[in-house]
């Protein structure tokens, strides 16, 4: 029952907020002297719908079949 909420959940989160977790890679760049030169790129991690749908759909069969048992 517990995983089949968490699965519910997530499915939900995923199709409402679509691209989430965004985060902040930084690389320094190879440079001749005393400089040190590093950039700083902002990316998000996108959710695909239909992994959303997925986990939505098996969260709510984990649900129904644990509320049989």
């Amino acid at each position: 029952m517990l995983i089949g909420a968490l699965l519910t959940a997530i499915g939900i989160v995923a199709l409402v907020a679509g691209s989430f977790i965004p985060y902040t890679s930084r690389e320094t760049i190879p440079h001749e002297g005393n400089t040190k030169l590093t950039t700083t790129h902002e990316k998000v991690i996108s959710v695909p719908p239909i992994a959303g749908g997925l986990a939505l759909a098996a969260g709510i069969v984990l649900m129904v079949l644990a509320a049989r048992k």
